[in-house]
């Protein structure tokens, strides 16, 4: 089995994870929660979405969030941003990284954007070349790559479709997202097969996830064809307002846990992760039902 020696793990729980979750959290909790995440060892967080708080409430302190946070050097603090109001906001918060985000199917980029796929194309060609006219750079985000929550299947020359027309604005890296979690390896494969001759491997990422418990084979899969950035959410928080069935993400201490014992460096310190975790259990008053958070508490309680 051929694996990379090195993956980068991009923790999304402070935006794609806390913006299902009913709980409201504080700006003080979320910059408590953010700074501690700081110190694992994580190199990129996603810190919030500057998106219209009448979408998502529990994000609307995006530029609070953003300014308080304690930022340490060497860590990416992105945001996602769907529009230009959103990025005005992105960058006098002094966002690192631009992300947009789109769907590669057309019935969840209704739901999700209320445009179809060509009227969402040029709003987030001039969020691109306005931020990297700041100097930022720009990731991608491409939900439903596998299946539609309303449609049902997709197919991978649809997903190269768009992801072909979000390069040519200039976006840095693409996220590929597996959003409702029905993938298995064998569809992750041929996603990829039909990917990886038109795209460079690490311009790539995967976003998985685990409704079906299917996140880490399909992890395993992209490792083996190349891929060396995943996304992940501390806890396994996280789910999509606008796809019914989408649970949380593959949980960053899980994804870690595999990494590690397949000798895979991320830099990462699953200690102070999983400190990041118990904070995170004491703000949101419930516990974290990742795996590894699960085997900590029995520890704990020995």
């Amino acid at each position: 089995m051929k694996l990379p020696n090195k993956v980068t793990i991009k923790e999304v729980g402070p935006r794609d994870g806390l913006q299902n979750e009913p709980h409201h959290m504080s700006t003080e909790n979320k910059v408590a929660w953010i700074n501690q995440l700081s110190e694992s060892g994580l190199s990129y967080i996603e810190v919030t979405s500057f998106v219209h708080p009448k979408w998502i409430p529990q994000l609307a302190d995006a530029s609070e969030v953003l300014s308080s946070i304690k930022r340490k050097p060497g860590v990416t603090y992105a945001a996602l941003v769907p529009n230009m109001k959103g990025l005005e906001g992105a960058l006098q918060a002094e966002v690192d990284e631009v992300s947009v985000f789109m769907s590669a199917s057309e019935s969840h980029n209704k739901n999700n954007i209320n445009k179809t796929i060509e009227e969402t194309f040029p709003v987030l060609e001039e969020v691109v070349n306005e931020a990297k006219a700041a100097g930022k750079t720009v990731r991608g985000y491409l939900s439903t790559v596998i299946a539609c929550p309303y449609k049902g299947p997709v197919s991978p020359e649809q997903v190269v479709k768009v992801a072909d027309r979000l390069f040519s604005m200039g976006i840095d890296e693409l996220s590929l997202g597996d959003t409702i979690g029905v993938g298995v390896p064998t569809q992750i494969e041929r996603l990829l097969e039909s990917m990886l001759p038109v795209f460079k491997v690490d311009k790539l990422a995967m976003h998985f996830h685990d409704t079906r418990g299917t996140a880490l084979a399909n992890v395993l899969k992209s490792l083996e064809m190349g891929i060396t950035t995943l996304d992940s959410a501390l806890g396994g928080l996280g789910g999509c307002p606008y796809a019914r069935g989408a649970s949380g993400n593959v949980a960053t201490e899980d994804l870690l846990y595999m990494l590690n014992e397949m000798n895979i460096e991320t830099g990462v310190d699953m200690e102070r992760l999983l400190q990041a975790g118990e904070l995170l259990e004491s703000i949101l008053v419930k516990p974290l039902h990742s795996k590894q958070m699960d085997i900590s508490r029995k520890v704990e309680e020995r």
